[in-house]
């Protein structure tokens, strides 16, 4: 299964068309996913810490997907990082 994953904050810096995509099992979850981006982080990206993936969240277009999740039937996710403010 082809996967889309939509990159927002520090994980734009990783691929200039905002998006990576990914080959992933069927079947497959999100904390497989999880280290198959780690993967392709460090031979792709290494710039970026690959520390910062296991923070982050995925999701699909209507709901937060947790590391016990298959992948949508979509095949498109979106990462984002965690965020702190005020």
């Amino acid at each position: 299964m082809k996967v889309r994953i939509t990159l927002f904050g520090a994980l734009r810096d990783a691929d200039t068309r905002g998006f990576i995509e990914l080959e992933a099992p069927d079947a497959c979850t999100i904390g497989t996913l999880r280290d198959l981006l780690r993967d392709h982080l460090r031979e792709n990206a290494p710039h970026i810490s690959v520390n910062l993936v296991q923070r982050c969240a995925f999701a699909s277009d209507d709901e937060i997907l947790h590391n016990h999740r298959t992948l949508p039937e979509s095949g498109q996710l979106a990462i984002l990082p965690p965020v702190s403010g005020g």
